[in-house]
């Protein structure tokens, strides 16, 4: 099957036409700038286009990719739509598309107020501009809705939880589910066989500790802005930290929300960056803001690697995956070296390559595995699409 997969960001549209038996990207474009002056750049077996065009909405974002489709000879070969949604809330798996469950994603803006209203306008977008194809629903929440009790509810009044639903989700959890997959197969095992940690680093990062193919803990919250320290997000601090800096510096809910979810992480440790690729060579030339972001990243990552190890029986594989874990050399070294006590050792030759020369395998022989695996998040995506509407 050949799968359109839509990713409705708060002012973009990502799309990819993936086709699952080969499981290779056709044709794939960024939409952005939507609301601004929107910004097209898509490749395709046709050809390539890159220009600027007015884009008010995302009604014109996907126009736009109907049309560049077109030219592409690809519109009449998709059978289908698949639609990356950060929150799922109640949701534990994907879901055909229905107003219902546009209704639902609607309803629960809070969750992520940037992009469940961007989620649910792409798909009413996809029902008007390709009304004959099925749609279904990929949430990134969905793979954590296995974790127990325990795992996922907060140290407030139960009443919060049982009336506002808030609890931990975590997010990322295609990406998690994807690679889990991948690592099984790597190890020679199916998905249900297998205890890992899974390390998702990159602008947003988080960490899942997956029991027999399941997850049992994550990292991220209520939001993605709980657990490691992120490109911009502050990750986990103490709640009290925001009640003094409002008192003291008169920070109203709005810019509080700024301050840890744009100002923070990377780049308001450094003071220079958020991308981590910056922030290495900065830290090689003796930049010391560049050298805490990197020191202060990740030791907060092995910490919390440590801290969800504890659901685990054993640990498998720790993979990393992500931009940041499949191309870091140093991050990974890092993150290895503070996890002595759990015994891993990194093979210097085989993290040099990613991998890549060493079967994914980036530890020495005879310690704990440690690996890295490329995600795919359109694929998963793709690939759940098309198991829901067969």
């Amino acid at each position: 099957m050949r799968v359109l997969v839509l990713n409705c960001g708060s002012s973009s549209v990502k799309f990819a036409v993936i086709d699952t038996q080969t499981k290779e990207s056709i044709s794939s474009g960024l939409v952005e700038n939507i609301g601004v002056n929107g910004h097209v750049k898509a490749k395709g077996p046709e050809g390539n286009i890159d220009f600027n065009f007015d884009c008010p909405t995302h009604a014109e974002a996907v126009a736009e990719v109907q049309k560049f489709l077109a030219e592409q000879k690809l519109i009449d070969t998709i059978e289908a739509i698949g639609h990356r949604v950060v929150h799922g809330g109640k949701y534990i798996k994907s879901e055909r598309v229905t107003q219902e469950v546009i209704d639902y994603i609607r309803s629960i803006t809070l969750f992520a107020p940037l992009h469940e209203p961007a989620h649910a306008t792409g798909m009413e977008c996809a029902t008007k501009f390709f009304p004959t194809l099925p749609q279904v629903a990929v949430f990134d929440t969905a793979f954590h809705q296995t974790m127990p009790r325990k795992a996922y509810l907060y140290g407030i009044p139960y009443k919060f939880y049982e009336e506002d639903k808030i609890r931990r989700y975590g997010a990322h959890g295609t990406s998690h589910r994807f690679v889990t997959g991948e690592a099984a197969k790597i190890l020679g095992k199916k998905p249900e066989e297998v205890c890992l940690i899974t390390a998702h680093l990159g602008n947003g990062s988080s960490c899942s500790a997956i029991l027999n193919g399941q997850c049992v803990d994550t990292t991220m919250g209520f939001t993605p802005l709980e657990g490691l320290i992120m490109g911009t997000r502050s990750g986990s601090i103490d709640p009290a930290i925001l009640f003094f800096i409002s008192k003291k510096y008169g920070y109203d809910i709005d810019r509080l929300d700024k301050l840890v979810n744009k100002e923070s992480g990377l780049l308001g440790l450094s003071g220079l960056s958020n991308d981590m690729r910056t922030l290495t060579q900065a830290a090689s030339e003796g930049h010391v803001g560049a050298q805490i972001a990197l020191e202060t990243f990740a030791y907060r990552l092995t910490r919390e690697i440590g801290g969800i190890a504890m659901a685990l029986p054993r640990i498998d594989a720790l993979v990393f995956t992500g931009g940041i874990g499949e191309n870091s050399k140093l991050v990974r070294k890092m993150a290895m070296d503070n996890l002595k006590i759990l015994g891993y050792q990194i093979d210097e030759a085989r993290n040099e390559k990613n991998g890549k020369e060493s079967g994914h395998i980036i530890s020495k022989d005879g310690t704990p595995t440690a690996m890295v695996v490329a995600t795919n998040e359109e694929l998963l995506i793709a690939l759940d699409t098309e198991a829901l509407v067969k």
